[in-house]
C-alpha cells in the first residue's frame, strides 16, 4: 500500500498546529478545515471517557469525509481527544475540559475557572496529569488506539504566552522534578517532546508504517 493521506479531524487551529508539527514528515495531511464545509463539522463528546470520545470524533469525521468523496480507501482519519485531571479534584475538569467554564468559554475563563477551586490547595497538592486519547480510522473502523499522559502540577499563577487551554498553568514533571517552565513557557520543541499529545502522536509514527504496509 502507498502512503496514505492523515486527515485530522480537529476545528482547533491551534491544535491542528501542533499535530501537523508532530506527525510523520513526508505524509499527506490534511485537515477537517481542508474540507469543503470542514469549519461546521462538529460531534458531540459525550463519551464517558478519552478514548471513547476520540473515537467518536475519527468516526464522525470519516463519515463527514466520506460523504465528500475525500476519502480514499487507504487513507486514515486521526482524532484526539484531551484534557487536565487535576487530583485535588477528583479527576475534574477531566473529559470536561474544554467546557469546563462554559461552551463559549476562553481558555483564560477556564484557567480562572480552575485556579478558584483551587484556591488554598498547597503546591504539594497540586498534581494533575495532562491526557491525550489518540485514535486512527481505516474504513470505518479504529485501527490504531493509544492514550497517553504527562504528569505535572497546577501553579497558582498562569506563566507564558504560548500554547493554547491550559498550558499556562501546568508545570510537567521532568526526570523526577518540576519544571521551572510552564508549558506556555516552553519552546515547540520541549513541549512536543514531554506534552500528552506529542507522546500520543510519537506512538502514531512508529505504527504508521505498518498500518501502510
Amino acid at each position: 500500500m502507498t502512503s496514505a493521506r492523515i486527515w485530522v479531524a480537529t476545528g482547533n487551529p491551534k491544535k491542528a498546529e501542533e499535530l501537523l508539527r508532530i506527525l510523520p514528515g513526508g505524509v499527506q495531511v490534511s485537515t477537517i478545515l481542508d474540507a469543503p464545509g470542514g469549519a461546521h463539522w462538529s460531534v458531540v463528546e459525550d463519551a464517558p471517557d478519552f478514548l471513547g470520545n476520540a473515537r467518536k470524533k475519527a468516526l464522525s469525521a470519516a463519515r463527514f469525509l466520506e460523504t465528500q468523496g475525500l476519502l480514499d480507501s487507504g487513507d486514515l482519519v486521526l482524532a484526539d481527544d484531551s484534557g487536565l485531571c487535576v487530583e485535588a479534584l477528583g479527576g475534574r475538569p477531566g473529559i470536561h475540559s474544554a467546557r469546563y467554564a462554559g461552551d463559549q468559554a476562553s481558555d483564560q475563563e477556564r484557567i480562572q475557572k480552575l485556579l478558584s477551586e483551587l484556591q488554598g490547595v498547597p503546591p504539594q497538592e497540586r498534581g494533575a496529569d495532562f491526557v491525550c486519547a489518540l485514535v486512527a480510522v481505516r474504513q470505518g473502523v479504529p485501527v490504531f488506539e493509544t492514550e497517553e499522559r504527562c504528569q505535572g502540577r497546577i501553579a497558582e499563577h498562569p506563566s507564558g504566552s504560548k500554547g493554547f487551554g491550559y498550558d499556562p498553568v501546568f508545570f510537567p514533571l521532568v526526570g523526577g522534578e518540576i519544571c521551572p517552565q510552564s508549558f506556555a513557557d516552553c519552546s515547540v520543541e520541549t513541549k512536543d517532546q514531554l506534552s500528552h499529545r506529542g507522546k500520543a502522536l510519537r506512538r502514531f509514527a512508529e505504527e504508521y508504517r505498518k498500518l501502510c504496509s
